[in-house]
């Protein structure tokens, strides 16, 4: 079992059952809220443009499709006790585990509740017994997902189906459509933090209330002497909030709260979550924080967090993300498993090249290519790695942008490269291209790289390299790419958020 200690606002990227098996201790959060993929076979999309540029509008994170391999065979393996596990499995969970092979066959679905049900088996045992956990899924796995939590948290620790019903259009035409989520909300133990959170009656503000008054031995509503009963006037602080929320909106996608990311939830969602079983200070983890709502609404609480998340553009969006929200307070994010030196970024290539190019892309602030998703990069190495937008100019208060497109290599570089950058610049109308190397550029690079020349902006009289050429440890040590004003973001910037603290009336623990 892991022993590390973990500090406040901290970011882990890596796969999630890794980080909780060797990163996080036993009892360490109060509270934990996971949306983990559905098994919908989608892609997800993250990182919109922010500006007046041609160039792809999002870029495929990851892809949602669960299969039955090795892995999810090995996991499966643990958990009917075949194979030894890292994890404590009972008897319980191995018998599920057998039954649901029995009805649905080792298949992708079986893929999907295998490796959540080995997670969920780790979020149990980094829940404080006071914790609560929330597990958000929509109906398409949700039968299969409560029978897993029955068995890994108890029947008896189940506290509600929680029915997000929200609006939006959408194009059902065989059926009803579909219109809420459902949240799962389990505890660990009987004992546990809960705020008792209200919903405003449907009266107006001041409601009557018959007064009451003990007669004879018992409690009765009081009369007058004609006989009425005696009534008073009460503020309406409403009633304990009901399971089907109503009240929360799906986002839009014109909103401004909207980051590009496809389940990017509301905040009010999780802000509602965090209050009711949650208290100041304390610890919010998200194993699958995605774009940061629970991260960042937990900062906006007064509460400390952790996220995790597999791919380098969750990490990279929630740490702009934060940045952007909270850019008047004074703290650091602490991210752990990307790289911090060159051994670090040559492990991060041997290991997954093609986050390598998202977390180097990124050191550039330049825009993965749409057409580089990993599927599409299983093969030979094609096309431009991403781009660089800049401010070119303004035309009558309207920005002009141009464009640098961004090759990335982990591996062996040759003159070659650089020529092949300089047709991706043609063929791409590009003002100029970047060449980022794991390795020390040849001196044959170099000099093709300067015989490319320079390009010009309007109303400014310096001139720019067409191609240039930056190590990673160039890059590590800070060294910036040569741009007119500077990159522009390739992430839509989060709003600024007011920080306010949250005093509830009473706080509860049963």
């Amino acid at each position: 079992m892991a022993n590390q200690k973990f500090q406040n606002r901290t970011l882990f990227f890596g796969d999630n059952l890794e980080v909780l098996r060797k990163k996080i201790p036993d009892e360490s959060f109060d509270l934990i809220y996971l949306d983990p993929p559905f098994n919908s076979n989608r892609d997800y999309n993250v990182l919109f443009k922010e500006g007046k540029v041609d160039s792809p509008a999002q870029i495929v994170a990851f892809e949602d499709s669960w299969h039955w391999t090795e892995e999810a065979d090995k996991i499966f393996n643990e958990l009917v006790g075949v194979k030894k596990s890292e994890t404590e499995i009972n008897e319980t969970i191995s018998n599920l585990m057998l039954a649901l092979e029995r009805l649905i066959g080792k298949n992708d679905v079986l893929a999907y509740l295998v490796m959540m049900t080995i997670r969920l088996i780790e979020l149990k045992r980094i829940l404080k017994n006071t914790g609560s956990i929330y597990l958000h899924c929509d109906p398409t796995a949700s039968h299969y997902l409560k029978i897993v939590m029955d068995a890994v948290f108890g029947k008896k620790n189940f506290r509600n189906e929680i029915i997000w019903h929200y609006k939006r259009w959408t194009a059902a035409s065989n059926r009803f459509q579909r219109m809420h989520d459902i949240i799962f909300w389990y505890t660990k133990t009987d004992k546990y933090i809960f705020t008792k959170p209200l919903q405003p009656y449907s009266n107006p503000e001041w409601v009557e209330d018959t007064v009451r008054g003990i007669v004879k031995g018992k409690l009765v509503r009081l009369k007058n002497e004609a006989g009425e009963y005696i009534k008073r006037q009460k503020e309406n602080l409403g009633v304990l909030m009901h399971d089907v929320w109503e009240d929360i909106n799906f986002i839009p996608p014109t909103s401004k709260e909207r980051l590009g990311y496809a389940t990017q939830k509301p905040e009010a969602l999780l802000e509602r979550i965090i209050k009711a079983s949650s208290n100041e200070g304390d610890w919010i983890l998200d194993p699958f924080c995605g774009c940061g709502t629970t991260v960042a609404v937990s900062e906006k609480l007064n509460r400390k967090w952790v996220g995790i998340d597999i791919t380098t553009l969750a990490i990279n969006l929630i740490k702009h993300r934060i940045n952007a929200q909270f850019r008047d307070k004074q703290f650091k994010i602490l991210v752990d498993g990307l790289p911090k030196d060159i051994s670090g970024a040559k492990a991060l290539f041997k290991k997954d090249p093609f986050e390598f190019e998202y977390w180097a892309l990124d050191l550039v602030s330049a825009m993965p290519s749409q057409s580089k998703t990993k599927e599409k990069m299983r093969g030979a190495d094609k096309g431009i790695d991403g781009i660089i937008s800049f401010v070119k100019g303004s035309n009558n208060g309207d920005f002009t942008y141009g464009r640098i497109v961004v090759q990335v290599k982990g591996g062996g570089v040759q003159r070659k490269d650089i020529a092949t950058l300089k047709g991706d610049i043609e063929r791409e109308k590009a003002d100029g291209g970047l060449f980022i190397t794991l390795e020390e550029p040849t001196k044959p690079m170099i000099e093709e790289a300067v015989k490319s020349g320079k390009f010009k902006i309007p109303l400014i009289a310096t001139e720019f390299p067409k191609i240039q050429i930056l190590t990673i440890k160039d890059l590590l040590s800070g060294k910036k790419i040569i741009l007119p004003l500077g990159a522009e973001p390739y992430y839509k910037k989060a709003k600024k958020v007011e920080i306010y603290n949250f005093k509830p009336n009473n706080h509860f623990t049963f």
